[in-house]
């Protein structure tokens, strides 16, 4: 079940947001803690249709509760009195708190630095304080974190088990949850309403991870990562997973360290994992059969279990090559290879890598700068290609020039990029956004450049990843 939960700061808009959240979830929290004046219960409830949930937290667990502690106890009583079907209670104060009516108790355990690891001992002293649900409140920074959180919902016990994790990677143990039978799962009403920050709201949930489809028999590929290239790529696999009739949905995952992964992938049967450019770069080591020409890059963005173990692929490298062969046979079309053309790339990241391999396969000359000198140096070194000082890049000629840093920003400050240098002859590829024209490829274009656009290169690469998961074509 969903429950959406609402943050009202005015008693007017308090009954209109219970109205608009009974539309669209089967449970509301009404968070008591946002609320600037007391309410009157029995209004605010009256006419409600679905089951209510009533909090108030204190500062200290994550909630906007600016009085005394007796007053927020005075308020918790005399919100029971009102009978909501629930009142969620904190651990230390539920004994000052009796039963009444038939409200059920939401026993809740939170912290806002870490999560908790013992959590048969936090559950035990809960069934003490006549828990009929018991709440679990913390960070869930990555999926290690939130490993002890998931195995205690999935389990099943006398008095049922709720999570939510806090921050951006909730999202992770929301989808696990309704797979894995959490008697509900948290979200907001609207932007601008959420009860943490970061908390995904009703239509997120619905519309880009399809949290009404996911049950039991549900399979998830794992895509790393919870930035807006992460959430399109997961859009329009989601579709497709729809418009195939494929019960397969894709979850979430902040990946921290890699030595659990196997293991918690193969638990919860996992078999597919899309690294982000920030994992491409670390996960190397955990793939067991890797191409060659892949492992030349140093970057990986698919992984595949199969019979054999993982397997590693850079889809990025292909889908580039792909893209890049018709730009070349326009832009030099007596040209077999780039054997005497000079290619830039700025950005000594995995991105960077994986456009330097790809050049260097076609024979070009290439050369790597960075705003950070430091980095791009070692890299160059590492990666035994010549190194051109970021500030010296202006007294240099390429044909080619590969923009791989997202966070490169146009400018003549000392590590911006000046786009004078960007002349009409150039073959410009934009590595730096993969899903939206990056201001700095705009430029390339508006001033006459030939450009790739990553756009067209990020597509391809998703219709690859598909077609190797599921065999069939990628609706785009």
């Amino acid at each position: 079940m969903l429950c959406i939960s609402v943050t009202p700061t005015s008693r007017t808009l308090a009954k209109v947001d219970l109205f608009n959240a009974s539309r669209q979830g089967d449970i509301i929290e009404c968070c008591l803690d946002h609320l600037a004046k007391e309410p009157d219960f029995k209004d605010l409830l009256e006419g409600v249709t679905k089951p209510v949930i009533i909090s108030c937290r204190r500062q200290q667990d994550g909630g906007h509760w600016q009085g005394s502690e007796e007053e927020r106890l005075t308020l918790i009583r005399r919100a029971i009195v009102a009978a909501p079907d629930y009142i969620e209670l904190d651990l230390d104060i539920a004994a000052k708190v009796p039963r009444f009516g038939n409200t059920k108790r939401v026993i809740s355990v939170a912290r806002l630095d870490r999560p908790e690891y013992d959590i048969d001992s936090l559950y035990e002293e809960a069934m003490t304080c006549q828990a009929d649900v018991i709440k679990f409140r913390w960070p869930t920074p990555t999926l290690d974190a939130a490993w002890p959180l998931l195995a205690a919902v999935s389990q099943r016990r006398g008095i049922p088990i709720v999570g939510q994790g806090l921050g951006r990677p909730e999202l992770t143990f929301s989808l696990l949850g309704k797979k894995y039978g959490s008697p509900w799962i948290y979200a907001a009403l609207e932007k601008g309403m959420e009860d943490h920050p970061g908390q995904a709201t009703v239509e997120e949930l619905k519309e880009d991870y399809a949290i009404d489809e996911i049950d039991r028999q549900t399979s998830f590929i794992a895509i790393a990562g919870f930035g807006e290239l992460e959430t399109a790529a997961i859009r329009l696999l989601n579709r497709g997973f729809r418009e195939h009739e494929i019960n397969t949905r894709c979850l979430p995952v902040a990946i921290d360290q890699l030595d659990r992964l196997g293991k918690m992938l193969d638990i919860l049967k996992i078999r597919v994992l899309l690294a982000n450019p920030a994992l491409g770069v670390r996960i190397l080591p955990f793939a067991e059969h890797v191409d060659p020409a892949d492992q030349q890059t140093g970057y990986l963005d698919l992984l595949l279990k199969q019979a054999d173990g993982w397997h590693g692929f850079n889809t990025l490298r292909r889908s580039s090559l792909k893209t890049m062969d018709s730009a070349l046979a326009k832009v030099f079309p007596h040209d077999e290879t780039l054997q005497r053309r000079a290619a830039l790339v700025i950005g000594a990241n995995g991105l960077g890598k994986t456009a330097l391999r790809m050049l260097e396969e076609k024979r070009a000359v290439v050369s790597l700068t960075d705003p950070d000198e430091k980095l791009a140096r070692s890299q160059a070194n590492e990666w035994n290609v010549r190194h051109v000082p970021f500030q010296s890049l202006y007294d240099t000629h390429h044909d080619i020039v590969v923009l791989a840093d997202s966070q490169l920003e146009k400018g003549s400050g000392r590590t911006q990029f000046n786009p004078s240098y960007l002349n009409p002859d150039l073959l410009v590829l934009d590595f730096c956004s993969l899903t939206e024209e990056h201001p700095l490829g705009r430029e390339a274009r508006e001033r006459g450049c030939h450009l790739v656009e990553g756009r067209g290169i990020w597509l391809d690469q998703l219709i690859t990843q598909f077609k190797s998961i599921t065999g069939k074509a990628l609706p785009v």
